[in-house]
């Protein structure tokens, strides 16, 4: 784990170094990496799957062919393709093929993503990793970003789409955090477009709508407060009127992968909180949601009330 206050390290646990999957927040930085082709106009969020040429080894029926590139950022497709084996939980199945509009519903799923990442390399005509590294790691200096380590996973013969799995570090990991809670700046220098952080971090899915229904994370103080904006978690939280007082979560927002990865950046506190846990091999582990919250709520806690000594 590693936690940043103001932009300087206040905690870390563990091997801050220690180079391993980060499982979904994969996606996360891919929607960060699309701000600089949608802002030079390479890419277009209104263009269609269709337009794109995202079709699969199932073709797309024909009100799918309607979905639109943002919606796939967004869990919004409703295009119910699988993207890998069935998963063996019914209640995580997607609905019947062609029973949502595209834009209507939103549907955590890989297929959503994967293709995401097919269309940023068909309209940038860049590899994912060959992208990140240029277009992130070296402007922020990651530390341990190394290209050789990242591989594509292969979706057949389910999907032509492939998943697209980081390795990274936890402090590479907070650097990204960081460059969120800055507003897409780097050391006076603009790394993402403009206003791209408030967009992807825009709620579009309440946390009630959230579906599967697994994923609706139990906090510690209550239901789910996290709906989800554009590849990004954000936390669901009605504004406050004036002079009413906010918790620590407002505004925050989060890129989360299974078993206990996750950035959380919190802008009330000026706070990133960037946690790992091995997921492959002998040492793979799994933190349940509620763990994960805990720590978030221990870290807040020790904060000062009052003016710090």
């Amino acid at each position: 784990m590693v936690v940043s206050v103001g932009g300087r390290i206040l905690v870390e646990y563990g091997d801050p170094k220690y180079v391993s999957a980060t499982a979904s927040i994969r996606k996360s930085i891919l929607a960060m990496m699309y701000g600089k082709y949608v802002a030079n106009g390479t890419i277009d969020l209104n263009k269609t799957v269709k337009q794109i040429g995202l079709d699969d080894v199932q073709k797309f029926l024909p009100r799918e062919e309607l979905a639109r590139l943002e919606w796939l950022l967004m869990g919004r497709s409703g295009i119910f393709h699988p993207d890998g084996e069935p998963d063996p939980d019914p209640s995580d199945n997607p609905p019947a093929r062609g029973s949502q509009l595209p834009g209507t519903f939103f549907y955590y799923n890989g297929w959503d993503f994967n293709a995401a990442g097919t269309a940023f390399e068909k309209l940038t005509g860049k590899d994912i990793y060959d992208a990140l590294q240029t277009d992130l790691a070296e402007p922020i200096g990651m530390q341990d970003y190394d290209r050789k380590r990242q591989k594509k996973n292969s979706g057949m013969p389910y999907s032509v789409h492939a998943g697209y799995p980081m390795y990274l570090s936890t402090r590479d990991m907070a650097r990204i955090g960081l460059l969120m809670l800055r507003g897409g700046e780097w050391n006076g220098k603009r790394i993402l477009p403009d206003h791209w952080p408030d967009y992807l971090t825009e709620l579009i899915t309440p946390a009630h709508d959230i579906f599967p229904t697994s994923l609706r994370i139990v906090q510690t103080n209550g239901p789910s407060r996290w709906g989800y904006g554009r590849m990004w978690w954000v936390w669901d939280q009605p504004k406050q009127p004036a002079g009413i007082s906010v918790s620590e979560f407002t505004g925050a927002y989060m890129a989360w992968g299974t078993g206990g990865q996750f950035i959380v950046v919190l802008p009330w506190l000026d706070m990133v909180v960037a946690h790992k846990v091995e997921i492959e091999g002998d040492a793979a582990g799994d933190m349940p949601p509620l763990e994960q919250s805990t720590i978030l709520q221990m870290v807040i806690a020790t904060r000062c009330k009052g003016p710090c000594k």
